[in-house]
């Protein structure tokens, strides 16, 4: 889908997305107790659906309304089961770590830039355990059992499989402990898997910054919960306001424990000569931020080398769509500069990389020049009505 955005300035108030981090954490929660959960509030993202189609896989009854989702928890988990994650990491990470808890032989099915993504953390837990971790094409196939104990994890690698084992731990037969070896990394996910393991009734606590002590024979209790607005997408409302627009982005929890919240401060920062600011704890703002980093003064992102393992490697393809624009940058290994330049329309066609935050990022830059961007539907992965949203705060939008 090809997407024309005209010159325009955004005005008026805008409702966050619901939060895509919180969401797979409540389904997930949901399907794994006994008895009927409701979580509303739901975006039914591509993502979100990817959750929802595992935990029936995994043997919860699903009923969808027009943006809540009701769950009856699994009475009885399946020997053998099939999930598809299509292409969404969170899915396949998390419920990759729940069939290594229950035993589950297991195939995991998603994109071919899904199946890529790193797993090595699993991949050694599958190997002490004496399991079988296989590449297939175009699935992951696992067989292991996961005894209750000590997991000692790097964590800088991906905070998702960390969840991923404190969903399932709580139901082992005996206490678990989860040593992080440093430096933790989005540390912020890590707290919002807490959070929503709380919120459905089991208790797993930090021990000193980086031990997570589980308690085993735990249970899930069902739960009617509301899933608060979401940071992450958020960014991209505010952003406007950088960009000679009054935008006034409501349904956002002051309280929350979202990393992505640091996405004001990092405005603030960028509206500055010379910022340099390190994204290793919230690597899902990169793209936003290199593309205000652009519009504004330029800037000095360090913490990067997590930006080419995600949905593209955003680093580099943010750097060339920028070139688009007459925007110069450097790459390093851990580092991207953004240089401060004058932004110019393009003169050819922006590629969206299928990657939804590349998509959403570019067209803040569209807004200043105009201009086209293909590939526009990759907005469907966590925020659907992006596009529509912004064309009521007066995008002109084709």
């Amino acid at each position: 889908m090809q997407v024309t955005i005209n010159k325009s300035t955004a005005k008026g108030i805008v409702k966050a997305p619901a939060s895509k981090s919180m969401a797979h954490r409540y389904i997930v929660c949901a399907g794994l107790s006994k008895g009927v959960s409701k979580v509303t509030n739901v975006d039914f993202s591509e993502d979100i659906k990817a959750t929802l189609s595992c935990i029936e896989s995994l043997g919860s009854k699903v009923e969808k309304g027009v943006n809540y989702v009701k769950v009856t928890g699994v009475t009885e988990f399946p020997k053998e089961a099939t999930f598809n994650c299509n292409e969404s990491g969170s899915t396949m990470r998390f419920f990759m770590g729940i069939a290594l808890g229950l035993g589950i032989k297991a195939k995991f099915y998603g994109s071919k830039t899904l199946l890529t993504r790193p797993f090595s953390i699993y991949e050694e837990i599958i190997k002490n355990e004496g399991g079988v971790f296989e590449r297939h094409e175009d699935y992951i196939y696992v067989d292991a059992k996961l005894k209750p104990g000590t997991f000692k994890i790097q964590a800088n690698i991906s905070s998702q499989f960390i969840s991923g084992l404190l969903f399932i731990l709580p139901l082992l037969d005996g206490d678990s402990k989860i040593e992080l070896i440093p430096p933790v990394e989005s540390r912020s996910y890590i707290n919002l898997t807490l959070e929503a393991l709380d919120s459905f009734g089991v208790k797993v606590s930090w021990d000193k910054d980086t031990d997570l002590i589980i308690k085993g024979n735990s249970e899930y209790l069902p739960k009617e919960i509301e899933v608060e607005g979401d940071y992450s997408n958020a960014a991209f409302l505010d952003a406007f306001n950088f960009l000679g627009g009054s935008v006034e982005v409501t349904g956002l929890k002051e309280t929350s424990l979202q990393g992505d919240k640091v996405y004001k401060e990092c405005f603030e920062k960028l509206s500055k000569e010379n910022a340099t600011i390190d994204i290793s704890d919230c690597p899902d703002l990169g793209p936003v931020l290199m593309a205000m980093a652009a519009a504004l003064n330029g800037a000095t992102f360090i913490g990067t080398k997590r930006l080419k393992i995600k949905e593209s490697d955003r680093g580099s393809v943010m750097c060339a769509e920028l070139s688009k624009f007459s925007i110069d940058s450097e790459i390093f290994d851990n580092e991207i500069i953004i240089k401060k330049g004058d932004l110019k329309a393009p003169k050819e066609t922006l590629l969206g990389h299928n990657d939804h935050r590349i998509v959403m990022s570019l067209s803040l830059l569209l807004s200043k020049t105009g201009g086209k961007i293909d590939e526009a539907e990759a907005v469907r992965k966590s925020y659907p009505g992006f596009f529509e949203d912004i064309k009521k705060l007066g995008i002109e939008v084709l």
